[in-house]
């Protein structure tokens, strides 16, 4: 069996940097195991799989050892496929999903995703992530995943997290954000308990992040980098129970997979 397969940097329109996600569009569903171990081959944080739903696609999101809900950098990058190689024509495409349908938009190279909203709660700082980010925050909150916020970018930057410490946690990451020096906020994501140590250019934690970040500085439209060896940026706004999470990505492969 011949499956088709993209490599696409989502969130920057260079490659060699953003998020690289693998996308294969298949014709129907294949085996649970069979989809898993192709995302453990491409160990890539993310492969999406998706096929054909009447007039639209049903999408999944695999890492490199576990099928996940939500997935922004992969779901941007199925989009890119769609827009620019399966469907030119098209300027809007939604996925049915695990969280629900994703409408994603095309303007120009920019393309936008609705994506539900996911906003934090206070919580207690469990021990493990206090030592596993090597830093106390200034507050630690939580939703899906623990949301540590610090004072400065730097802060964000300097951060050496121990990922042994960190994969004990019991939610899904931890997101540490700060504000940005030239942009609204700044972040990191990491998720070893889900195989990746940290993203590099994450969108589902921006449906935390942008309402977080909207009430703290008081606008609906916020520009956020992930501050990643390979960087990303993230447009956002935030629509109440919604957010629209942008970004740019960019073709690095095409090619076959053998199995």
């Amino acid at each position: 069996m011949n499956i088709r397969i993209y490599q696409i940097d989502a969130f920057s329109a260079r490659v060699f940097s953003g998020n690289p996600a693998a996308v294969c569009p298949l014709e129907e569903w294949l085996e649970d195991e069979l989809l898993q171990s192709i995302a453990c081959e491409n160990n890539l944080s993310e492969t999406a799989f998706f096929i054909p739903d009447g007039e639209e696609y049903g999408i999944r999101w695999f890492t490199p050892v576990t099928e996940v809900p939500l997935c922004g950098h992969a779901t941007l990058a199925s989009a890119f496929v769609v827009f620019n190689y399966l469907e030119p024509e098209r300027t809007r495409v939604v996925f049915a999903s695990a969280s629900g349908p994703l409408t994603v938009l095309k303007d120009m190279d920019l393309i936008s995703m609705d994506f539900p909203a996911k906003p934090p709660s206070p919580c207690a700082c469990p021990p493990a992530l206090l030592t596993g980010l090597g830093k106390k925050p200034l507050q630690v909150q939580c939703c899906e995943n623990y949301l540590a916020v610090f004072a400065s970018e730097n802060d964000i930057v300097d951060l050496k997290p121990d990922f042994a410490m960190l994969k004990g946690l019991g939610l899904r990451g931890i997101i540490a954000t700060a504000p940005g020096e030239d942009c609204d906020f700044v972040s990191r994501f990491f998720a070893p308990r889900f195989g990746i140590n940290e993203d590099p250019a994450t969108g589902s934690s921006h449906c935390t992040l942008t309402p977080y970040w909207s009430r703290i500085l008081g606008k609906e439209k916020l520009r956020a980098l992930q501050l990643s060896s390979r960087g990303g940026e993230i447009f956002c706004e935030d629509r109440g129970d919604r957010v629209l999470i942008s970004g740019r990505a960019v073709e690095y492969m095409q090619g076959w997979i053998s199995v």
